[in-house]
């Protein structure tokens, strides 16, 4: 598998207008993009510190896995993601490797990037997406 770095930690969070205060006016930064991604049922706000971003995401849906997240776990950090080279290679990788696959195939996510998730049985607990921008 070819990581480059850290993409982004991903934090469900119950509303992003509750949340965001704390990011801008606590920590002093700027949320640069709001987001909703129809297909997964959350709204996103992203948050740069140097090289790694802060995706916090907000279920616009009951049914959406954030929202289940929530009712189980509460509010706070939800995944993380790895920029990778070559997505498709990444899974093939990990699956090989016994790894079990949520997305066997990359699927479209924030910010135009292709993502998939591994599943948090076969990563130790911790629910790890792979993210790769095929535009660059």
């Amino acid at each position: 598998m070819d990581i480059s770095h850290i993409e982004h930690i991903g934090i469900a969070v119950k509303s992003l207008d509750e949340a965001i205060p704390y990011w801008e006016n606590v920590l002093g930064l700027k949320c640069y993009n709001i987001e909703e991604v129809a297909d997964q049922k959350v709204k996103t706000a992203f948050f740069k510190v140097g090289q790694t971003k802060i995706e916090l995401l907000e279920p616009t849906s009951e049914e959406s896995t954030i929202a289940k997240f929530i009712e189980k776990k509460g509010q706070g950090v939800h995944h993380i993601a790895f920029a990778v080279n070559g997505i498709e290679n990444a899974l093939a990788d990990a699956s090989e490797k016994g790894v079990q696959l949520i997305d066997k195939a990359p699927r479209g996510g924030a910010e135009g990037l292709s993502i998939a998730f591994l599943h948090p049985k076969s990563t130790c607990s911790v629910l790890t997406e792979l993210c790769e921008d095929k535009n660059k």
